[in-house]
Order: C-alpha cells, then structure tokens, then sequence
C-alpha cells in the first residue's frame, strides 16, 4: 500500500520554480470556473503521519488558491457540544457549499484510528465504522460533491529525521510536542491500522491518493497537479453524477397496504379524551424528567396527508414540555443556502443536544414524498434516498437519540370536510391553499409513496407509527401514549401501570350509564365496573365485620344473671 510511497520522490528547486507559476494559474481560473459554476463542492482531506507536511500542505494552498473560497476545518477531541450531539453531527455542520472548497485537517477518519490503535475499538467495530463512512462519502458524491482524500506518508525514519528537522528550527519547534514523540513509538501499530483503513475505504468514488511527503517540493506539486486534475476533469463532464442504488419498486398484485387496512372508524368521545390526554400528559412530564432522559435525545418527526391533524398533535405534545427543553423545526421549501448542501445537511444542523427535544413538523421524508411526487428531484435521488435515510436514523439511535416517527392518515371523504370548514373559518383560512386542493388529485400517487415510504424505513431502531387521524381526538392520545411507552421502553423504567386518571364518581357513574346507552360495553367500561362492584363488596364486608366486633363487645359487657 505504501511502497510508492517510500521511493524517495524529489523534485528539484529549478523544477519547482518553472511549475509553480503555471500551477498557481490553473488552479485560480479552475476555481473560479467552480465558483461560477457553482453546481458541486469540493471537499479535500488532507490525513497522514505526523510531520508529514499535511499543515504545509494546506498552507501552500491557500498560497495558491483564491483564500476567499476556501474554508479549513481542524477536528481534535470532540467538545462538550459535539459529544451531546451524534459524532458526524460536527462534520456535517463544516460541508461546504456548492462552488467551494473546504479542506478537513483531520477528518471522520482521525477518531476511529486513534481509538483503534488504543485499542478501545475491536477490529469488527472498526470494519463496521468503515462501511458507514463509506456510504456517508458515497451520499455525499450521489450529492455532487468531489471528494479528494490525500494520505501524506513517511517511512518511519524519514519521520523521525522531519521531526528532528522541525524541532531544531526555531520558528517551527512549537510544532513539535511530547505527543509527536510518543506517536513515533506506536509507528507499526499506525501503518497497520492505516493500511487497513486506505484498503477498506478506497472507494470508486472517493479513492485514496498516497503522496510520499519526504520532499515539500514534490508534496506540494503533487497535491496541487492532483487537485487541478480532478477539477478540471469534473467541470469538464456533463453526464449525470447520480445512479440508483436501491432496488426497484416491487409491483403489488392486490389492494391490501399500511394505509387501506387501517381501521379509520377508530374515536373517542369528549370526556374519555380530557381523562387520557390529562394522564398521559402527565406521564410524559414525568418522563421528561427523569434522570436517564438526560443521557438521551428525543426527535419526534410528523408526517401526514394534509389536514390530518399534525399541529394539534404537535401543540398537546408541547403542553407536555417544558419550553426550554424543546425546539419546533417547521420543514417547507429549502432555502438557498440549504439547496447548496447535501439534502440531509439541514435536519443535521438541528439535531438536538442529550437531554433536549427536537419535533420536526414535515421531515427528511420529503425526498421520497413530496419531491418524488412532484418531480423535484431524480429516480435515482429519492431511491438511493431510502438507504441515507436509515443510515441517519441509525447514527441518531447509536449516539442517544430516540427517533419517533407519525404518518396521520385520514381519509379523502374527511379530508374534503376539513378543507371545507377550513375555507370557512376566518382564522383557519391561511391552513388552505391551492396547493392543497392540487394534492387532492395526486393522492394515489402520495398513497403509493408513503407505502413504499413505511416499507423501506421502518426500522428496529425507528419504526413508523401510523395513526388512525378521521377522529382527532383519538389521534392525539395515540401520538401521546405512543411517545410515552417508547420512552418507557428505552429508559428501562416500568411502564404506567394506571392507564387512566382517577374521576369523581359521579362523572364516572355518568360516563359509564353514557357507555350503556351508546352500545355493549367496552373492555375499559367493564374493567371500570368489575372495579367499582369490588370496592362495593369490600365497603360491606368491612361494614359486616364492624357491627359483628360490636355484638361481640356487647355480650361481654351485659352483667351476669
């Protein structure tokens, strides 16, 4: 892997004077031709063994390069902020947006190798590590974007005389610490580890370049020509960067999915509903405040046909809550700057820190709804959507974060009357727009894409929960109790063992005489009875043995005859 490396590459101070200027050239026009163009980014990695010149390296390109468009990100050990949020969050966060370049001193790769050669990452865990960010690098190029991945090497020597060399000059022995000298010692274990990892992550397209760093000379022409190559080459291409990566859409040979079974009828009167959304309410402050809520992030993300009722949900949700604790992110169009990054780039942004809430009103499942739909984007974008959308649910789960996703479902009969009170009511009005009405005619085509939607990302780790939406009443203690048991279930405490609040007993003595009148009683209603008739035969057996310990008192008081 680093033979070529280890050759003794030079190139001389007469060479080096000739091609630096032309160099210098190409590569400002090239970056303004991207600039113009503005259609990708570039994203560069410079990684590599210490005192190899990676900070040299990027020194001369900002030397080279028009400074104004590029950015450099340095990541050391994660900070308190990054710790409380996924590990790509940080990474996610310093992208660089289309027609730049940003240069990552340090990249997704540094961590795993330093845990790895520590020994606190198993070598399965490590692979494991790799295969992700090889599909993290494969989304970013389905996205547009150039990747280029520069390992600076050096023979074990040649470091050990650059470190040598570096310490002796005054203006740079700061760069040289009691940690460059102890890395020296674990040489054999990092070429191990780094051999393995330029192996396993040496992708088609984002592919490791070895550049042998003993001469700065010929470091600095190397990366540069490389660079220049690699724009030009792009710039140059005009097919399609993205390719599908899922499987097609099986066919289905009946009418049966998620949506027809559902049991729309499902609905809960008045005075059932203020005892459920008061219990479970209830609950879910109590959950919020639990000791082990703090090790853990919650993303609550809605989705639904319009007019199903997601903003009620939402609001007996937050009632719940206290307000420092939450954010409410409202989803719609992206905007410029987000239309410049990676499609996941702006849900990444707003990921929430251990111990927050985060509830996302329209999500990340635009790509496979709404731009499917419409148009908006590409086959291959919303197919290949499906598989980065599970693997950024996943890296949430892995760091902390419990991810509850809501499909509301109603029906087109109920829809219509919703729209219609809609346009009626002053203050509703601007919930109802054209686009709306338009909807209304694709909904066979919506209905397949949350099917297919549900099916593909409906995990272990984040599964769907389809709510039953005709009657709202009935959809908002769903989304509660759904919210409360998941939590139950991954803190580990014991799950509320009253379902229901206590209520006076002539309100329960109501709405249970209510119940008879309205039909045969329910499975709650009879438990309610079995329990009220119980406490009845207890009051009379208590009363029983009362007045049967007064006889008794009474014999042993009456005088003799």
């Amino acid at each position: 892997m680093f033979e070529s490396a280890e050759l003794g590459h030079k190139v001389d101070k007469e060479t080096f004077r000739v091609e630096e200027p032309k160099l210098r050239a190409a590569l400002l026009e090239t970056q303004e031709q991207l600039r113009e163009n503005g259609s990708f980014p570039v994203i560069i990695l410079i990684s590599g063994v210490d005192g190899s010149g990676k900070g040299e390296t990027i020194n001369i390109l900002y030397e080279w390069m028009d400074p104004r468009y590029l950015s450099t990100h340095a990541f050391y050990a994660p900070t308190t902020e990054e710790r409380a949020r996924p590990s790509m969050w940080r990474y996610w966060r310093a992208l660089p947006p289309k027609g730049r370049v940003g240069i990552f001193s340090g990249s997704w790769y540094s961590h795993p190798i330093a845990e790895r050669i520590s020994n606190s990452l198993s070598r399965s865990d490590f692979d494991q590590r790799m295969d992700q960010l090889n599909r993290f690098e494969a989304m970013l190029v389905n996205e547009g974007a150039l990747v280029l991945k520069f390992w600076i090497h050096l023979s074990k020597d040649a470091q050990r005389e650059r470190l040598k060399s570096i310490e002796a000059n005054p203006l740079t022995r700061w760069r040289v610490t009691k940690a460059s000298w102890d890395r020296l010692k674990t040489y054999d274990k990092l070429q191990e580890v780094a051999g393995h990892l330029l192996r396993t992550t040496n992708t088609p397209w984002a592919p490791w370049i070895i550049v042998e760093g003993t001469d700065d000379r010929y470091r600095s022409l190397t990366v540069g020509r490389t660079i220049l190559d690699s724009l030009q080459r792009r710039l140059a291409e005009k097919r399609e960067q993205n390719s599908p990566v899922a499987p097609p859409l099986s066919p289905r040979v009946d009418s049966l999915d998620v949506l027809s079974s559902l049991d729309m009828s499902q609905s809960l009167n008045k005075k059932a509903y203020e005892t459920e959304l008061a219990t479970w309410q209830g609950r879910l402050a109590e959950l919020m405040r639990h000791p082990e809520f703090k090790k853990r992030a919650l993303i609550l993300a809605f989705e639904g046909s319009d007019a199903a009722g997601k903003g009620g949900a939402i609001r007996r949700v937050m009632s719940a809550m206290d307000a420092r604790q939450y954010q409410i992110i409202p989803i719609a169009a992206p905007t410029e700057e987000e239309r410049a990054q990676p499609y996941l780039w702006r849900f990444w942004r707003h990921m929430p820190r251990l111990g927050r809430v985060a509830i996302f009103d329209r999500t990340w499942f635009g790509r496979v709804l709404v731009e499917r739909v419409e148009g908006f984007c590409s086959e291959a974008d919303w197919l290949r959507a499906y598989s980065e959308i599970n693997d950024f649910e996943h890296d949430i789960w892995r760091a902390g974060g419990i991810v509850i996703k809501f499909w509301l479902q109603i029906s087109d009969e109920e829809q219509l009357k919703r729209f219609e009170e809609r346009a009626q009511i002053e203050h509703k009005r601007f919930k109802i727009t054209e686009e709306d009405w338009r909807n209304r005619e694709k909904a066979g085509a919506y209905h397949t894409a949350v099917c297919d939607m549900v099916d593909r990302t409906s995990s272990g780790t984040a599964p769907w929960t389809i709510v039953e939406s005709n009657d709202k009443l009935f959809a908002r203690i769903k989304v509660l109790r759904t919210i409360c048991e998941r939590l139950e279930k991954e803190l580990k405490v014991d799950p509320m063992k009253e379902a229901r609040v206590l209520m006076p007993r002539a309100a329960r003595a109501e709405a249970l005489k209510e119940a008879r009148t309205e039909g045969p009683p329910s499975a709650e209603h009879a438990q309610d009875a079995k329990a009220q008739k119980a406490k009845t035969l207890r009051v009379e057996k208590e009363k029983e043995a009362k007045d049967l310990k007064a006889a008794k008192a009474g014999e042993k008081a009456r005088p003799a005859v």
